[in-house]
């Protein structure tokens, strides 16, 4: 049995303090599916990404300049992969934002603070995109039938 292993200081201090809430499998559908603008937060390993701890002390700053409110989930790291997989997030640290239980864009690494103001501030205005996953859309051209 894994036990759950400690978050980072500062990832903690996100939940503990600016009243992010902590995602995993279980709340992760209700998290995303919620009301209003939602960030999952994908610190990664703060070893070998120190950027995320980085982001974990920026996006709090970054909600209140913005003058945005936005709902913060700090994903777990114990399904930080699995849950990456699912949004296609492939570069930690990673923001993923949803909007009333629709995708809308995925922001990676961390960035000079008049950029990253201006990248959150877009990714809130969005319109609604395309999950991105594994796969290829199927098109079909021509009315005919396909069977062989």
């Amino acid at each position: 049995m894994n036990a759950e292993v400690a978050a980072p200081p500062l990832v903690q201090r996100l939940v503990d303090v600016h009243g992010a809430c902590w995602i995993d499998q279980t709340n992760l559908q209700d998290f995303t599916q919620g009301d209003g603008a939602r960030v999952l937060f994908f610190c990664g390993d703060p070893i070998r990404v120190a950027e995320g701890l980085d982001v974990a002390v920026v996006l709090p700053e970054l909600r209140a300049a913005l003058g945005q409110e936005f709902v913060i989930g700090a994903v777990r790291g114990s399904c930080e992969d699995d849950i990456a997989r699912r949004f296609g997030v492939q570069r930690w640290p990673s923001l993923v934002f949803f909007r009333n239980g629709d995708y809308i864009t995925t922001l990676a690494g961390m960035y000079d603070w008049n950029d990253y103001l201006e990248r959150v501030q877009q990714a809130l205005a969005m319109s609604p995109s395309r999950k991105p996953g594994i796969g290829i859309p199927v098109v079909t051209l021509g009315g005919g039938s396909h069977c062989h």
